[in-house]
């Protein structure tokens, strides 16, 4: 309850059309050494991008899941420049399926909660890292079903992103957009994309 009038507080405060954007990000332990290394460096590098454009300060609403361990929230939803920018560690199996059905559900209640207090906003992105192929088969059939259903009727911007030479590509493109594959290790390149395009849609009229 308590974060739902936390919620409400920032989006009063700020009626700017927001955007909604949830990472889903690859934690496995198959990203250890310069993989996780360098996927932070990139978060951090396109928060902090953010906060500088005077356009994506107030229309980003980012959200982070990660998947390896478990599936974990590591950054909810909120004003950039109150967010606390989290440090990710690798290990585990990959729960991409769990992951991705978290987010959209994220997502989906961010949206009810724009709606709540009146505030505009763009239909949500997803961006999905992931390096290798999903470990809860039963869980991912489930997310393709749903995530390419919102991508068809236009609910949905979809970004899935394949890391390294193992990443399932063929997998990742079932979720409703063909995969893109990361060129090495160039997350900091990937990210700067990404706000700038983050940076377009904002100056445009939501719908």
């Amino acid at each position: 309850m308590n974060d739902l009038i936390l919620y409400g507080e920032d989006l009063a405060e700020n009626p700017t059309a927001r955007i909604p954007i949830c990472l889903v990000l690859d934690t496995s332990g198959s990203m250890a050494g310069a993989p996780i290394e360098e996927l932070n460096k990139g978060v951090r590098l396109f928060m902090e991008a953010l906060l500088e454009d005077e356009m994506t300060r107030f229309s980003a609403d980012v959200s982070i899941v990660t998947f390896g361990h478990t599936v974990k929230k590591e950054l909810k939803f909120g004003s950039i420049e109150e967010q606390e920018i989290p440090s990710f560690h690798s290990g585990g199996l990959t729960p991409l399926g769990e992951a991705m059905l978290t987010s959209v559900e994220l997502l989906d209640n961010r949206k009810k909660e724009y709606q709540k207090v009146g505030v505009d906003y763009f239909q949500p992105w997803l961006v999905l890292m992931s390096d290798g192929a999903p470990t809860d088969l039963e869980e991912t059939g489930k997310a393709i079903k749903k995530i390419s259903k919102l991508c068809n009727d236009k609910k949905l911007t979809l970004f899935p992103i394949g890391i390294g030479n193992r990443a399932d590509m063929n997998k990742l493109s079932q979720f409703g957009k063909d995969a893109m594959k990361l060129d090495g290790l160039k997350f900091k390149e990937f990210f700067e994309w990404l706000c700038q395009s983050v940076s377009v849609v904002s100056q445009s009229a939501p719908g």
